[in-house]
């Protein structure tokens, strides 16, 4: 007889294994796998199960749960999908989303496929050519978010009240904005992340979209010149009013302004929205409201004030040169414009 392995035994040890291996290990090496060898091939499926992000994660889980109810309403098979199946799904959705939109939908369906161990042919011409197909008819410009000025943030920050709330808010507001921080980062964010000197505080982000391996990275935010809108000043007044030494930063508020569980991404979401809306501050109609306009804004006014690539890159953890410098062309495409030399 087998023993069982520590992990709780064979009968769960086999499908955190399957879906690791997919194909690739044949049922007979299954058979075996026990002891030692079989702890440690568990713990490899779970690592592999914190491959993606957890926004990522959920995010294929909604694509992939509303592809099967799709399948199912067509009484046709998910799992695998026919490639003409997948086209299918995709033409159904080409009114209502973008492209951005279909290209996780597709990536949630080649997820699961190869999870699964099934092959996968993205590259297949009935869901090429449909893709392309549907970029061409409605294909659309996607709204960007607002770059936030600071002139901005400061309406933010003065529609932000001297209550528990307040103070939550005008803390997150400022070092998204002076930290050029994604709202998963924001929220991610523990006391023992922070360390406070007498230039500034530095800000350990143990984790961001661009660093799926967690190897972390730490920024430096200075004191402001106005105590009003200085982000340290405000993460300290926010640390003492609340008293929090370890754990969340940033954490919903019961009615009665009461620290809750850690806020959420989307939660930073809710604060912007309610913000903006007491402070009145509305946005082109070409663009939206959202956090990433904090970090977009951060790094649109940096540049404007001569902040070099390399700066800009190490501060807002950016991998890619050709993304800093995407940032910089949209934030100088009128001052850097060559119409400047024409006698108008």
């Amino acid at each position: 007889m087998t023993p069982p392995d520590r992990a709780g035994g064979r009968p769960l040890l086999l499908p955190a294994v399957r879906r690791l291996a997919g194909e690739a290990l044949p049922p007979e090496a299954l058979a075996v796998l026990s002891g030692p060898v079989g702890e440690a091939v568990a713990r490899a499926a779970g690592y592999a199960g914190r491959a993606l992000s957890d926004n990522t994660r959920r995010a294929y889980e909604s694509d992939w749960r509303a592809f099967l109810l799709w399948c199912e309403a067509g009484g046709v098979v998910a799992l695998p999908a026919a490639p003409v199946v997948v086209a299918g799904h995709l033409a159904s959705l080409a009114a209502s989303l973008g492209r951005s939109g279909l290209r996780r939908r597709l990536a949630a369906i080649a997820h699961q496929h190869r999870q699964a161990g099934h092959p996968w042919e993205a590259r297949h011409p009935a869901i090429a050519a449909t893709m392309r197909g549907i970029l061409a008819t409605h294909g659309r410009t996607s709204r960007p978010a607002a770059a936030l000025t600071s002139a901005e943030v400061k309406r933010l920050l003065a529609a932000c009240g001297t209550d528990t709330a307040g103070h939550r808010d005008r803390a997150l507001l400022l070092l998204g904005f002076a930290g050029a921080l994604r709202r998963s980062e924001i929220v991610a964010i523990d006391r023992e992340h922070l360390r406070f000197t007498g230039e500034g505080m530095t800000v350990l982000i143990p984790r961001s979209k661009r660093d799926q391996e967690g190897e972390g990275a730490t920024i430096g935010i200075p004191r402001g010149l106005n105590p009003l809108s200085c982000p340290v000043r405000a993460m300290e007044e926010w640390l003492r009013r609340t008293r929090i030494e370890w754990g969340p930063v940033f954490r919903r508020l019961s009615p009665g302004g009461a620290l809750e569980e850690r806020l959420s991404p989307q939660g930073v979401w809710r604060v912007l929205r309610r913000r903006a809306e007491m402070a009145r501050l509305t946005v082109d109609e070409a663009e939206r409201l959202s956090p990433h306009g904090l970090r977009a804004g951060f790094i649109t006014e940096a540049y404007l004030k001569g902040a070099l690539d390399e700066q800009v890159m190490h501060h807002a953890r950016q991998k890619s040169i050709a993304t800093t410098q995407g940032y910089r062309r949209r934030a100088r495409i009128t001052r850097d414009s060559p119409a400047r030399l024409l006698d108008l």
